[in-house]
């Protein structure tokens, strides 16, 4: 008999394993190379539900076909999004004839018939995802958000599986995830940004490109960000595309003509004026940007400009996204933990009031530090340094000729009353974490790295 095997026990994981057992008929194992206490009580409870499970499985084919439940082989592989596509053990597998998917894929194949917004982009994605699911919501749409921002579609799709289907799915996709499910063809796809990220893991920005492009041509509508220097540069390749920008349309590469645009403080179309941008409360232009790629987006599933302006208004902002945490003594103490690499951190730092402490470091991330280097000379009076990285980004720094104070430490414990005093010394108005850095080298996510600097601000 035939066993599908999927491999990683995560939040994705385990609602892909749960769902293809819905299905009769269908044998699933879940496999796990680690064996810790949280991968034990993941395993007991996917045992009760009658799903085999092999903890301690390192990732050859040999282990994985040995996992098969007795009597079956395994013949399709699901993976999560922290194994890599091309992983010299799942391109054997491939080559002996077992089926791979990402688990993005069991999502699709349960919710494929209600229409699906795809976003992606290298930064702006999850603000875009939060922004139109509240949008919508507001609006009186069952439109839940999952993928890349902590429910996962499988998850989604296993709380609808035999009842009710969204109007719509809110899907925020990864380049791992798109990469993994090249079946996933949305009904809105909106590509945010596009600058270099995940360098270790495709090799090259085109191979990264080509990633995400690859989403928005399988989408029915295309939202694009006409303000992405990288997305605009290939503008005479798309035959179809439904383009927005933040700021005057007349000085749009040409090629371009806008499906929407802002003109005074209001986003108009050709036909009419849409809503208010002052609806909007977030700071920043890439904030506007923000807003026109979640209107084109709504306007795509046929929901009406006078239905959008309540949600806009009243939508709080993204934890871990210049989420301002607390007042204190006249300091605004602002949490970026989501700026995981340079670009997104030197965005962030433009949209906060200057003069600046900054918290950075981690792990290190391919890219170019000079834009980001730059926005630091102008806002930012000293920058505190830990973690991994901290060492590589003081002498980039260095020898760009910051001219601020660098102060190193070990971690965020030490960073936080270290940041205070110095904005107390230099007559700061904002402490702010902007790692510009991913969070593995000291947490396990970067949404664990903002709860963590939340307690220790909380705690001053």
């Amino acid at each position: 008999m035939d066993a599908t095997a999927v491999i990683g026990l995560g939040r994705s994981g385990l609602g892909a394993a749960r769902l293809l057992s819905r299905a009769p008929g269908t044998i699933v194992v879940g496999i796990d190379s680690a064996e810790g206490v949280l991968q034990q009580e993941r395993a007991a409870a996917l045992r009760a539900e009658g799903i085999a499970v092999a903890l301690g499985c390192p990732l050859t084919p040999d282990a994985v076909r040995a996992a098969a439940p007795p009597g079956t082989a395994i013949t399709r592989v699901i993976l999560s999004p922290g194994i890599a596509w091309d992983h010299p053990a799942i391109e054997a597998m491939r080559r002996s004839g077992i089926q791979v998917d990402g688990e993005m894929v069991v999502a699709w194949q349960t919710l494929r018939h209600t229409p699906w917004v795809g976003i992606t982009g290298t930064n702006g994605k999850t603000t875009v995802t939060h922004l139109l699911n509240h949008v919508l919501t507001q609006a009186g749409l069952d439109a839940p958000m999952c993928g890349n921002v902590g429910f996962s579609a499988t998850e989604l799709a296993l709380e609808r599986h035999g009842g009710a289907a969204p109007e719509a799915v809110v899907a925020e996709l990864s380049s791992y995830q798109i990469e993994a499910a090249a079946c996933i063809a949305p009904r809105v796809g909106v590509w945010t940004t596009l600058t270099p990220d995940h360098l270790e893991r495709h090799g090259t920005i085109e191979a990264y490109r080509a990633i995400k492009r690859g989403l928005l041509e399988r989408s029915q509508h295309r939202i694009l960000n006409a303000d992405d220097p990288d997305i605009a540069r290939f503008a005479a390749s798309w035959d179809q595309a439904l383009w927005v920008t933040a700021g005057d349309r007349s000085a749009l590469p040409g090629g371009i003509a806008p499906f929407l645009w802002v003109e005074g403080d209001w986003i108009r179309s050709e036909e009419d004026r849409i809503l208010p941008v002052s609806a909007l409360a977030m700071p920043g232009r890439h904030n506007r940007q923000n807003m026109l790629l979640c209107c084109g987006a709504a306007l795509a599933l046929g929901v009406e400009g006078s239905r959008l302006e309540p949600g806009f208004r009243s939508f709080k902002g993204v934890p871990h996204r210049l989420e301002t945490l607390r007042q204190l003594d006249g300091l605004t103490i602002i949490n970026d933990s989501k700026a995981t690499n340079f670009d997104a951190a030197e965005v962030g730092l433009a949209a906060i009031d200057a003069p600046a402490v900054v918290l950075a470091g981690g792990q290190a991330k391919t890219g170019d530090p000079e834009p980001w280097i730059r926005q630091l000379s102008h806002r930012a009076a000293a920058v505190v340094l830990y973690g991994a990285s901290r060492q590589a980004l003081a002498e980039q720094l260095t020898a760009a000729g910051y001219p601020g104070r660098v102060t190193l430490c070990t971690g965020l414990n030490d960073a936080v009353p270290i940041g205070l005093d110095l904005a107390r010394q230099l007559g700061c108005r904002t402490l702010l974490l902007s790692p510009a850095c991913a969070s593995f080298d000291q947490f396990r996510d970067f949404e664990d790295r903002g709860d963590q600097f939340r307690h220790l601000v909380e705690a001053l």
